[in-house]
Formats: structure tokens, sequence, C-alpha cells
């Protein structure tokens, strides 16, 4: 199978990319390696890629709908896995025309890419951070997901309609997966996980939203790909998917582990909870589970010790 992976040099699409060709497929990993957080991070992932066989990499932009259309015309994708975006809420806050720009209009030109070269099963990556605040716990795919609280998770939203449009226009194979809180070895370093870990050891106050009384649904990177690879493989004719532990996590117990796997007490401090904030997230993923025979393995005690191991090896901490 020949697998596009969009975002190939970010933390999710090195992953996947890694787990494809390990099981003999052709990948061809797209990415316009921004600067959003330091290139480094990008590089180390894509030096683990390339070399391997079956690997092509190639520097483009969600934004060039030209590029795209070229490169779905030479390569003629049996599958598309489309994780480039903008992330982080609190981001999307200070900088939201960005996240129409890439979210919406580059998925619109990748999408527009894949029903003019073939119908490629394609599927998405989206955020559980779509539910907002005002969804039922556990969130379930059934839910109107119509008042996101921040330009990311709206953006995505918005690229859920655009991908059922071309569904049911052009009938292109689409799954949507809802990620929820990813994290692991080779994570993003604007993430809690790195953010905390760094001010654990370095003294620093440690802002908790809410006292720390948040919860939130962490989800390791192996499940995530385990995940994104079996709705690859089944093929879906429209399907949206929650992708998460479905076991909250409350801030606080998420830094007593932390702690105790530094061997350094956190300086915590109460901080108002933003706007952007919901109290919680929370995946029901019997649906997932049904349709794609997808289980979490891991919970966040296991994921923080693996994570931990990963910075001390790369001598990041």
């Amino acid at each position: 199978m020949k697998v596009l992976v969009t975002g190939a040099a970010g933390f999710v699409g090195a992953h996947l990319s890694r787990t494809l060709l390990e099981r003999g497929d052709v990948v061809v990993g797209l990415d316009n390696l921004n600067d959003y957080y330091p290139i480094e991070h990008k590089r180390r992932r894509l030096r683990a890629l390339e070399g391997r066989t079956g690997f092509t990499f190639v520097e483009g932009d969600l934004r060039d709908a030209a590029m795209l259309c070229d490169l779905f015309a030479r390569e003629r994708f049996d599958a598309v896995a489309h994780l480039a975006a903008m992330a982080a809420v609190r981001y999307s806050v200070q900088h939201p025309l960005i996240y129409g720009e890439v979210n919406v209009q580059g998925s619109m030109n990748l999408l527009d890419a894949a029903r003019l070269n073939g119908n490629p099963t394609m599927v998405l990556a989206s955020t559980g951070s779509v539910y907002g605040s005002s969804t039922p716990v556990p969130f379930s795919i059934d839910a109107a997901a119509d008042k996101p609280l921040a330009p990311y998770p709206a953006s995505k939203r918005a690229m859920e309609l655009l991908a059922h449009c071309y569904h049911h226009l052009w009938k292109l194979p689409t799954t949507i997966l809802r990620f929820f809180n990813v994290y692991g070895p080779a994570g993003r370093p604007d993430m809690m996980p790195w953010q905390w870990t760094y001010a654990i050891l370095e003294g620093r106050e440690l802002n908790l939203f809410g006292g720390g009384r948040l919860k939130r649904d962490w989800t390791y990177i192996d499940d995530i790909v385990a995940g994104f690879v079996a709705a690859i493989d089944r093929r879906l004719d429209w399907q949206i998917l929650n992708l998460g532990c479905g076991n909250p996590v409350e801030n606080l117990r998420f830094v007593e582990i932390l702690e105790q796997l530094l061997g350094k007490p956190a300086i915590k401090k109460d901080t108002p909870t933003p706007p952007s904030e919901p109290l919680i997230t929370y995946a029901d993923i019997s649906q997932t589970t049904a349709k794609l025979g997808w289980m979490p393995k891991i919970q966040v005690e296991q994921g923080l010790e693996n994570f931990i191991r990963w910075m001390r090896d790369e001598k990041l901490i």
C-alpha cells in the first residue's frame, strides 16, 4: 500500500510513518517544516525515517493546491493519513487566522486533490476539543460538537464538515479520528508533559488551572497510531470516531506521577481557567472498538514512565 502521511515530521506523523514502513508499506511523507516549535525536533524525527526502505520525503505546504494536485497525480496513493495542521488551543486564541488557512483551506486542498486522483482512503486527524464544554460526558460521536471554545477546534470541526461534503458528493471514503490529549516519546515540546517536566526540574512555578482539578483523557502515542492504522486498513465509507483512553485523569494526579518519576516536588500555582479550556475531556470509545476492533492499552502511569525514560535517553533532561 502506498500512503501519503501529511505532517510526517510531526509527533504523530513520524510515529505513524515508522509503523507503516515497518509493516512494508510505501510512505510519502509531506511536511512544511514550520517553526511553530523548534525545528530541531522535527529534523530529529525525520532523521529516524530517512534512509528507510520505502520512505520518501516531500517538503511542501497544504496551502499550495497545485503542488498537492501534482503530487497526487504522480504518486496515485492508496490511502492518505492527514495529520498536518496548526495545533494547540491556546496558541489559536492568539493567532486565529492561520488556523483557517491551514486547517480549513489546506485540508480542503487535500480533499480536492484526492477526489481528482482516484478517491484514496482518507483518514483525517481531528480533536476531542471539538466537543467544547456543553457536551455530556463521556463525549459521544453523536454529539453535535457545535460549540467549540477556540479557533483550533473550530477549524477542525470545519474540516470535518468539508470532508463530509466530499464524501457525499464524490464518494471519498473518509474516517475522522478525534484525538484526545496525545502524549509519549518524541512528543511536542509545547505540550503539558514537556512543559511540566521542565518546570518541576528547574524549580519554576507550575500553573494549574482550577487548582489542578481539570481532567484530561491522556492517550498514549502507540495507542493513537494503532487506531490510525486500523482506520486505514478498514476503509470505512464515512465515519467519525474517538481515539481516547476513556479514562480522564486530574491534572493534579498527572503532576503527582511526574513528581514521583523525577524525584522532585512541583511548585504548584492555582491559576484561573481560561475560557478556551474545557473542565474535562473524556472519550466514549465504544464505537471505535466496534468499528475498528481497537482498544487503548497504555494507562498514564506507564505512558509517563516511558516518556521520562525517553527524555533521559535522548539527554533532554
